[in-house]
């Protein structure tokens, strides 16, 4: 599995990154996790815009689903035709918040250019086995556990507070891609994690490798980094960079 990060700014873009967005490859097989503001410009400078084979959505936070508008342009008015349809795996009511994000009409909206599926526990996007749970945030969110079938793996907290679920979805997966928006002493609760506790997860659920994510421009980054350093997690951590590329 190859995976590359898009973008890793929390809550809005920041100066050197989009929102969240990441590309995972394998077996000539593109899967987009979230799809935030600023992600569809950047994922043109590493990866063909048209071969994107699905895209799974944690939630309906902008930061996390809005350049799906954009998207929809270019796959419906490409001068060269139309593209085909592909799944967006994503909330219930995936359909209808684009719809509304970009003033369609709720029928078609953009099904003619997207397959939304609503998310359950347990699916496939071409080599991916996916598991999804629900997570701690203030609108219905979701994390995932991602298999592929070479047997590499990766968990993504999506957006979340404190919450065991992320030992469940982490345990023992080569990466994990961790939110980390706040410093210590400044979080609101039940809303993000801070990279310490981003790295207790890690430490708990056993990970190979931690990649602190969404990382708020207005914040340290550097400080992050430092403060997950101060958990037990023995294991090698990384601030998420746009453009960076694992191989699992």
């Amino acid at each position: 599995m190859r995976v590359t990060v898009i973008g890793c700014s929390g809550s809005f873009p920041g100066p050197d990154s989009p929102a969240s967005c990441y590309l995972l490859e394998e077996d000539g097989y593109s899967l987009l996790l979230d799809f935030g503001n600023g992600a569809l410009g950047a994922l043109q400078r590493h990866h063909d815009l048209y071969d994107i084979d699905a895209i799974a959505i944690s939630h309906l936070h902008a930061d996390h689903c809005m350049d799906l508008c954009g998207y929809y342009v270019a796959r419906k008015y490409c001068p060269h035709g139309e593209k085909p349809k592909i799944p967006v795996f994503g909330p219930e009511h995936s359909a209808r918040r684009m719809a509304e994000a970009y003033d369609l009409a709720p029928d078609p909206g953009m099904t003619d250019t997207f397959d939304f599926t609503a998310l359950t526990r347990k699916f496939e996007a071409g080599p991916f086995e996916i598991v999804c749970e629900p997570v701690n945030h203030v609108i219905e969110s979701y994390g995932f556990r991602i298999t592929s079938a070479q047997g590499g793996s990766l968990a993504y907290s999506g957006d979340t507070g404190p919450t065991d679920t992320l030992v469940d979805l982490a345990e023992g997966v080569d990466l994990f891609l961790c939110e980390a928006s706040f410093l210590e002493g400044d979080n609101p609760p039940n809303l993000h994690l801070t990279a310490k506790e981003a790295a207790e997860y890690a430490e708990r659920a056993q990970v190979g490798r931690l990649v602190l994510t969404h990382l708020v421009p207005w914040n340290d980054e550097e400080k992050s980094l430092v403060e997950a350093k101060t958990a037990a997690y023995g294991g090698p951590i990384d601030l998420a960079r746009s453009g960076t590329v694992y191989r699992l």
